[in-house]
């Protein structure tokens, strides 16, 4: 039985989905779990690890690890592989994830598998898939002679289970451990409060330059919402200064696999459509037949976007109504 540690971001209190998918993988391995937080703002959160196959959650609340700081979140995700005896590190290919799991790994001299879409665990025995080239091809991992096997899983790719309710991870609190740092905090900026993840977001509508200005995504905002969503931009928009670079999504910003996803004024560059290829449906608007956006989209509508997206969001309300 593989001892397997999952590493838990939390928002508002509750697990993020991309944690639960990592928990539900690791439950049907039949492995033994912990999880692991890292911070105060995940100790409320820690006893529902055990709804989804957790039997104790690792917790260092120090306020120290209030805000994200690479040497001591490193010294402190260590100190829990080596308490824990982890044979398998699992965690989402988050902003934090990404930057700390490299730097876990090179620590403890293991093997890392980066933005993988599948999973396999069987025993000791890892195997992943990660894609290259933009997602033109993909590559299966194996581990060998790694003695801790770390794998980044992008978000929304293995299926959740129902929680148990009434069932509860047993809480271990550890200390930080003394760190070398180089690096200070000094202050934190925070983006938009209670808006959804991209990565995690099971619905995205999408702007590109055929916005034609920022003004017009208040046109996307109100589709997203009245459908659950939350709303992305390509690379173009957000160099140009129209929305944050926290919108972006493609190869050089955020990659995403939502159940839908809507992209509107968007061509379909390769860099982008690697940032989205993973979606379940993606449906296109944009007044270019021509547009590249089409060959990979499910539906694709040729027509003005400010015609559309308006009778669209009019067709969604009165069928959620």
């Amino acid at each position: 039985m593989a001892k397997i540690l999952v590493f838990c971001e939390t928002q508002n209190d509750q697990l993020k989905k991309g944690s639960v998918e990592l928990l539900c993988a690791a439950t049907k391995s039949q492995g033994e779990i912990t999880a692991l937080f890292l911070g105060p703002q995940g100790k409320a959160a820690a006893p529902l690890a055990g709804q989804f196959g957790a039997t104790s959650s690792l917790v260092c609340d120090d306020e120290k690890l209030s805000s994200y700081n690479p040497e001591l979140f490193c010294a402190a995700a260590s100190q829990a592989i080596r308490d824990s005896g982890a044979e398998i590190v699992l965690a989402s290919t988050s902003m934090l994830a990404r930057d700390l799991f490299p730097r876990v790994a090179a620590k403890l001299d293991c093997g890392l598998a980066s933005d993988c879409t599948q999973l396999e665990i069987s025993g000791n025995a890892v195997k992943a898939r990660r894609p290259l080239y933009s997602g033109k091809c993909s590559a299966e991992v194996e581990f060998i002679n790694s003695p801790v096997k770390f794998v980044l899983m992008r978000p929304n790719q293995l299926p959740v289970s129902d929680p148990q309710s009434g069932k509860s991870a047993e809480v271990k609190l550890f200390s930080l451990p003394p760190a070398d740092t180089k690096t200070t905090v000094e202050n934190v900026v925070q983006g938009a409060v209670g808006k959804i993840d991209l990565t995690e977001a099971d619905v995205i509508v999408s702007g590109g330059r055929g916005m034609k200005g920022p003004e017009h995504f208040k046109m996307l905002e109100d589709l997203a919402a009245t459908i659950g969503g939350t709303v992305g931009a390509s690379r173009a928009v957000a160099d140009a200064g129209w929305v944050p670079h926290s919108m972006q999504v493609g190869q050089t910003g955020k990659t995403v696999a939502p159940s839908l996803y809507i992209a509107a004024g968007i061509s379909g560059a390769i860099q982008h459509l690697a940032g989205m290829s993973g979606s379940k449906v993606i449906v296109a608007i944009n007044k270019d037949p021509e547009a590249p956006i089409f060959q990979r989209s499910t539906y694709g509508v040729v027509g003005d976007l400010f015609e559309v997206v308006p009778k669209l969001t009019e067709e969604f309300k009165n069928i959620l109504k």
